[in-house]
């Protein structure tokens, strides 16, 4: 975009000053749409997107936001993690790890935190004692394996399961965010 305002701006013979100042205008305004797509609000007053995880053993993911709309799968999970990415009275259009996207209804749905270890993944990928590359390995854990996320610092997350907790790094969880931080 910005290599089309220069082109369109230097055929009208602007000066060197209107084609920096025109540019740095640009570059400002395509910020601010960046910093506002990341801070979009859904219709709920939530954030959109966001990770929420599923409330129930067994959820349906819909083709449109009602019930008169047709199945296109079931979740048979308590604790999956998705990303709702849009929302519709009280419906949500959510993504789960493979990039399928459909819609729940909302009270389906849990603010609880949870993610999938590397769903992208074959290897096992290290769980640590502690938040750094140097810190003892407590154990491997397999792709898709399921966690409590318990907090976040932008680099490491600690993840807890049933008989095991440590420290992952935040690139291998699908359920948070890359630069997302919390407690």
């Amino acid at each position: 975009m910005i290599l089309e305002v220069f082109r369109v701006v230097h055929r009208l013979s602007f000066s060197r000053t209107v084609i920096v100042a025109l540019v740095a205008a640009v570059l400002a305004v395509g910020g601010a749409v960046a910093a506002q797509a990341q801070t979009a609000k859904g219709p709920s007053g939530l954030p959109l997107p966001r990770f929420v995880s599923l409330k129930s053993n067994e959820v349906n993911v819909r083709v449109g936001p009602g019930t008169d709309y047709a199945i296109k799968w079931t979740f048979k999970r308590q604790g999956w993690p998705v990303e709702v990415v849009q929302e519709f009275d009280n419906w949500r259009r959510i993504r789960d790890s493979d990039g399928a996207e459909g819609w729940v209804y909302h009270s389906l749905l849990s603010s609880d935190r949870t993610a999938l270890v590397a769903p992208w993944r074959s290897d096992p990928v290290p769980l640590r004692a502690g938040p750094d590359d140097e810190a003892r390995v407590v154990a491997l854990l397999e792709p898709l394996v399921l966690a409590r996320v318990e907090s976040c610092d932008k680099r490491w997350c600690e993840i807890s399961g049933k008989a095991w907790s440590g420290f992952i790094s935040q690139k291998t969880l699908f359920g948070v965010y890359p630069n997302e931080s919390f407690d």
